[in-house]
């Protein structure tokens, strides 16, 4: 087996980065919903982990996780995000990366505990809400969203939440990477995983 990442693994993720950073779009719009934006990283763990488990079934080379985890990085801070929000998606993907290699990629639990590792790039994206970014990010929001929504996201974002958040993640990740596994089980049995 060529340990070389090729064309045909890097179309591989660049189809699932998009995939899996479209349905975190989609699912961030809960955080129109103050109450709800605190929940909102662990919602994109949740549901991304299915497009992510589908990925894994495709993934045989060290470094394509990686790379998927610097993309989405590179694109949250393209957004807006403060620059640390790449180093999020670089260590999650390199992590997720060692994890899983360490069964050849061929273990579909420790594709579940990668997949949890992997989901947290998504605090990341979370970061603006806490410490030092806190303030200026709900000023940012106050002339679409108005005070009201500021005032309540302010009330359940203290800094302790960003560790809430971590845990809520990760196990966003592990309960989206056991349903994804489930689902696509087929594509785990002919990947050789199951």
């Amino acid at each position: 087996m060529d340990s070389k990442i090729n064309s045909k693994d890097l179309i591989n993720v660049g189809i699932f980065t998009a995939l899996y950073f479209v349905v975190c779009m989609v699912v961030a719009f809960i955080g129109f919903i103050p109450i709800l934006m605190v929940i909102m990283p662990a919602a994109c763990a949740l549901i991304g982990a299915i497009p992510f488990m589908l990925f894994l079934t495709r993934v045989d080379k060290f470094g394509m996780v990686t790379l998927m985890g610097t993309i989405l990085g590179l694109v949250t801070v393209l957004m807006g995000r403060p620059l640390p929000a790449l180093l999020f998606g670089v260590a999650a993907g390199l992590l997720a990366d060692l994890f899983l290699k360490s069964s050849n990629y061929s273990s579909t639990s420790k594709s579940v505990v990668g997949c949890a590792i992997f989901s947290l790039w998504i605090m990341g994206m979370a970061l603006p809400m806490f410490f030092g970014y806190h303030d200026a990010y709900l000023e940012s929001l106050r002339s679409g969203y108005g005070d009201a929504y500021v005032q309540t996201l302010a009330g359940i974002t203290p800094d302790w939440m960003f560790f809430v958040n971590i845990v809520l993640i990760f196990v966003a990740g592990l309960a989206g990477g056991f349903i994804g596994s489930k689902v696509l089980k087929k594509h785990f049995v002919k990947a050789g995983m199951a």
